[in-house]
């Protein structure tokens, strides 16, 4: 009966981070896509935020402040939503940073052929080979939603300072913000392991003999 072979969850991490330092700017191109979404997604919900916590004020002034700035507050809103016109743009931001993600993806695997069947061919099972690529992309995910996140809160509150000035920040909502960029980096995170599936369906479906076979 043959034996198969498991390797641990640690093994599993060291090769990803080895394969991430390996192709190191492949990885930073597919960070950066994914930075550049989470940036805009995270501005855009701290901005709302933010100026929920000035409509929250009840001055009359302030609400005239946000009118003037393009927020549609009506009549006894307690709170502001984002427009349609930009939760259409946040939508295609994220289809564009999945499909490239995919696409990166994609390619590691193409350039992987001879790595991949040589796992195989020692005894890596499917799953091993899977894991390794979700390894690889929630590495990726969880830097590039951090520093998205973070890059994108912190526009926000610039961009709100030279719009409102010191009255952005007088009732500052803290725990909306925590929220906003928990949710930020866990959508970032969640794009990451969305854009890997499939190639790393594809990478534990090949066979050991044609991965060998390929021309690099």
């Amino acid at each position: 009966m043959s034996r198969l072979i498991v390797l641990p969850w640690s093994k599993s991490v060291e090769i990803a981070y080895k394969s991430i330092r390996a192709r190191f700017f492949r990885s930073i191109v597919t960070t950066v896509t994914l930075v550049l979404a989470v940036s805009f997604l995270a501005f855009s919900q701290i901005s709302i935020n933010i100026a929920d916590g000035m409509l929250a004020s009840g001055d009359n002034t302030t609400c005239q402040t946000l009118i003037r700035c393009g927020y549609d507050v009506l009549p006894g809103d307690t709170s502001l939503a984002s427009s349609p016109k930009q939760r259409w743009i946040l939508t295609l931001s994220m289809l564009v940073c999945i499909v490239g993600i995919i696409n990166a993806q994609l390619m590691s695997v193409s350039e992987r052929f001879r790595e991949i069947g040589t796992m195989k061919c020692l005894g890596a099972l499917d799953r091993f080979i899977v894991r390794i690529f979700v390894m690889e992309a929630a590495m990726q995910g969880f830097a590039g939603a951090v520093i998205g996140a973070l890059g994108g809160g912190l526009f926000a509150v610039l961009t709100a300072w030279f719009r409102f000035g010191s009255e952005a920040f007088a009732t500052p909502p803290y725990q909306s913000f925590v929220l906003s960029m928990a949710t930020s980096v866990l959508i970032g995170i969640s794009l990451s392991l969305i854009g890997v599936l499939y190639p790393a369906i594809i990478a534990s479906r090949m066979q050991p003999v044609e991965a060998m076979r390929v021309e690099q």
